[in-house]
């Protein structure tokens, strides 16, 4: 408002007053001093300054220190972070000292009076609160995940947060004890100054996590900067997220839609190889563990003829990218040409059906998966079915039970009988590895097959109370004994599921959890009704399945267990220094409501579809439609990331609804996802829930049992049960 002098002159005394103070009410009521006063100096499209757009932002820090208000706050920003650290000319400091601005500065080039050394890279470290000062819901120990990018190593005794390889899930359960650690979030010891060792604020697009925890650390950052700043309100879109709402009604076609957006991730993120960038597979072999960036989007997508990608290793880079697994394995390679196959029987026309008939002759017939000495006769190999095309002679007897499944599921869809003998010398292979008391061990290898024989292994009586291992195989023999009425499928089936649950719970030797034990349980005891309907066996088939469900949540989740202690195989890392070394639970303890979409839930989908379905229990059929409700919810929306848009990650936290979990796991953690194994069988259970089919039934017509005698005469020669 402009008063002239002419007004003043006027001797309208009174009026000029009223003005003056009404002039004097609304700049009180608008001041600055009533809003926090903070200045970024960011690039435009930093994940904080986003969040924060109406306050003033400069290119350089020194216009914003120059240009920033006295007694505000001022935030320094690393634009070039991982590439450059953030150039700040201790000339500013000075400056910001005698304006009295509190400043935050992150991965800063020098620390005036502080001696800081060289960039280090993110590997097992996570992040550490090592003080109170955050308050109680970040107290001290808390865990974060500030994936994988640089932190500058300083020393400093006022830590707020520091990196350290440190046990737990949402907790440091073994304090810092026998780590190194390094400050990532510290005070200057003299200047009111908040140094950040590394890129804090880009914890949107680095997906940065819990969410929860990162609300806290910037609410205190900002209030720390300004107290004023403690009325902002912090919330942001996650740029990879769950697709649904826990609360969300799901639209009718929701199943269908998840079925299709799961299966055309596989071209999305490139896991089909093409034969124009296959030598790429084995110039991978230069990547640690087969690690490394994923192909390309302008690179062709295959056919199915040269195999695909195991998956996404479960790191998770600097700008939220992750790396790929470059290993071609049998399991995931028929698994998915299972899920391609039914989802062209949900959809119709050739939505993928040549795709699928590719991945299986590949499998079987073009590979060295299941050629070789696996396709000689002579040998004790004959038949079995490698891990994958470098470990071509181990011996898995779940992933042989996940490739004859499948490719029995894909024969199925596509009405297809040429796989009948390929699922028929598979199957007959690990029957006769089989000992007499229908256990046959975790795995076997070439080299001890080759000095013992088969026979040894036919003859030797062994028990392994390992579902994991020994459970898939069982519903694979009870399918075959349906179609041949070969006695000694079903009587040693028989006598080691009896043996198994004689075992239950306590003798169980659980992999990285019970639960996952039990899920794999599911199957054979389904189809052993099947072919057996007795009492007895809807007693285990109800014992088991109402275990699992104990732990299923509202949500439709079936939350992970850990079994009796003593008998895991893959136990939570029990110190500090074990966090990262082996396969691993996603929990520490079993109050940790999580769920895993690689060992128990993807399994757990298709037992209780089978189980169900034989049964017609209601509650069965409940529980099923729920955990179904539960996984279409979680598979991931990422628009910005299509190279993930439609997958499903291992781990999920029920309660946060995010994808969050111990990362313990050497090679499959929190953030992995497998081609097979997760998001084949989560895909195709879903398109034979579309389709009102079962998986024994999609069987059905198999006319396996034409070929049965040649090769059991050539491969069980006069053997008794």
């Amino acid at each position: 408002m402009f008063i002239d002098e002419s007004t003043l002159q006027s001797g309208h005394c009174t009026s000029i007053l009223t003005v003056l103070l009404l002039i004097i009410v609304l700049n009180a009521g608008c001041s600055t001093k009533s809003n926090p006063s903070l200045t970024f100096s960011s690039a435009p499209d930093n994940d904080l300054y986003l969040l924060f757009e109406n306050f003033p932002r400069y290119d350089s820090p020194a216009e914003a220190i120059l240009n920033a208000p006295p007694q505000s706050g001022v935030l320094l920003l690393a634009d070039s972070y991982p590439n450059s650290r953030s150039e700040i000319a201790d000339s500013l400091f000075t400056i910001a000292r005698n304006k009295g601005l509190r400043m935050y500065v992150e991965y800063p080039d020098r620390i005036r009076g502080l001696e800081i050394g060289e960039n280090r890279q993110v590997d097992w470290e996570r992040g550490v609160v090592t003080t109170d000062r955050f308050g109680s819901s970040l107290a001290r120990n808390r865990i974060l995940m500030i994936h994988d990018g640089s932190f500058i190593s300083v020393q400093s005794d006022n830590s707020l947060i520091s990196m350290a390889r440190v046990a737990g899930l949402d907790q440091a359960v073994y304090g810092m004890q026998n780590t190194s650690s390094w400050p990532v979030l510290f005070e200057h010891p003299t200047d009111d100054v908040l140094i950040a060792t590394t890129g804090l604020s880009h914890f949107i697009s680095g997906r940065f996590a819990p969410a929860d925890a990162w609300i806290d650390i910037w609410k205190w950052i900002l209030s720390w900067l300004d107290p004023k700043a403690a009325s902002l309100q912090l919330a942001w879109e996650p740029v990879v997220r769950p697709t649904y709402r826990s609360s969300d009604v799901l639209p009718a076609d929701a199943g269908r839609t998840a079925l299709t957006t799961g299966v055309a991730w596989y071209r999305h993120a490139r896991m089909l190889i093409d034969s124009t960038w296959s030598h790429r597979y084995q110039e991978a072999e230069s990547f640690l563990d087969r690690v490394g960036p994923r192909p390309e989007t302008e690179l062709p997508v295959g056919d199915g003829s040269y195999g695909l990608l195991e998956g996404f290793s479960s790191r998770i880079h600097h700008d939220g990218s992750q790396d790929v697994r470059w290993w071609i394995r049998a399991d995931c390679v028929s698994e998915t040409a299972m899920a391609f196959a039914l989802h062209q029987k949900v959809v119709g026309g050739d939505s993928g059906g040549e795709i699928a008939a590719n991945l299986q002759d590949y499998a079987h017939k073009t590979s060295v998966l299941h050629q070789g000495l696996r396709a000689d006769p002579a040998s004790p190999e004959f038949g079995l079915v490698s891990w994958d095309v470098y470990h071509d002679r181990v011996y898995y007897g779940d992933d042989n039970a996940r490739v004859i499944l499948s490719t029995m599921a894909t024969a199925g869809a596509l009405g297809s009988d040429q796989w009948d003998e390929d699922i028929l010398r598979a199957v007959l292979g690990n029957f006769r590895t089989t000992g007499p008391e229908g256990f046959r061990s975790n795995r076997l290898e070439g080299r001890d097959l080759e000095a013992n024989g088969w026979e040894y292994y036919w003859t030797t009586p062994r028990t392994n109370f390992a579902p994991h291992y020994e459970s898939w195989l069982w519903a694979t023999y009870l399918w075959l004994y349906d179609k041949t009425a070969y006695a000694p499928l079903i009587e040693r089936t028989k006598r080691g599921i009896s043996e198994m649950m004689q075992a239950y719970p306590d003798d169980w030797h659980w992999t990285n959890g019970l639960q996952q034990e039990r899920a794999r349980m599911l199957l054979p005891l389904a189809w052993l009704i099947r072919v057996e309907d007795t009492a007895l066996h809807r007693e285990w088939l109800n014992q088991i399945a109402t275990d699992l469900l104990t732990y299923q949540d509202v949500t439709g989740a079936i939350k992970e267990q850990l079994g009796s202690a003593g008998h895991g195989k893959y136990g939570p890392p029990k110190s500090n220094e074990e966090y990262g070394i082996t396969e691993a639970p996603l929990i520490q303890e079993n109050s940790d409501a999580i769920a895993d979409m690689l060992y128990t839930s993807n399994f757990a989908f298709i037992g209780l579809h089978e189980a169900a379905a034989v049964t017609g229990d209601t509650t069965l059929t409940h529980a099923f439609e729920e955990l179904r409700d539960f996984l279409i919810r979680i598979q991931v929306h990422a628009p910005a990331h299509p190279e993930l848009d439609g997958a499903w990650f291992r781990a999920f936290d029920i309660n946060r609804w995010e994808y969050w979990a111990s990362n313990a796991d050497l090679g499959w953690g929190a953030w992995a996802i497998e081609t097979g194994w997760t998001q084949s069988w989560i895909t195709s259970v879903l398109a034979m829930d579309e389709l009102g089919v079962n998986l024994w039934a999609l069987t059905d017509a198999s006319d396996i049992s034409s070929h049965f005698e040649r090769y059991r005469q050539g491969m069980l020669p006069a053997v008794e049960n």
